[in-house]
């Protein structure tokens, strides 16, 4: 069985998110979803909403132990068409999803250093 890192609590990651947010990045649609961890930790993940598309993404440590961050895309059952100025949107969006995920990552890491002995 394994631990959950003590960053992936839900005051931890709202801290964080503010923290991302006075960067001047854009106040997108960002939140930490709660989740239950498996020892009935108050662990969280942080969820994105795409202005551009209608996937749900969600962002998370790949493992309960890790500080390597990870972005999932939700499957989809419908196609999605969009025009050039459509598609250069969703890419503006994505590149602050991509900047939040190394963010994150970054914070972890920090963090479990500053654990550290």
């Amino acid at each position: 069985m394994g631990f959950v890192m003590p960053f992936r609590n839900l005051d931890t990651l709202e801290s964080w998110l503010e923290d991302f947010r006075s960067m001047g990045y854009p106040d997108s649609v960002v939140r930490v979803m709660p989740q239950d961890g498996e020892d009935g930790s108050n662990t969280g993940l942080v969820g994105v909403h795409l202005e551009n598309a209608a996937t749900v993404v969600y962002i998370q440590p790949e493992s309960a132990e890790s500080t390597r961050w990870v972005v999932t895309f939700e499957s989809r059952v419908d196609d999605e068409e969009m025009d050039a100025a459509a598609v250069l949107k969703l890419a503006s969006e994505l590149s602050v999803v991509s900047a939040l995920c190394a963010f994150l990552e970054a914070k972890s890491a920090a963090y479990v250093t500053q654990d550290q002995p």
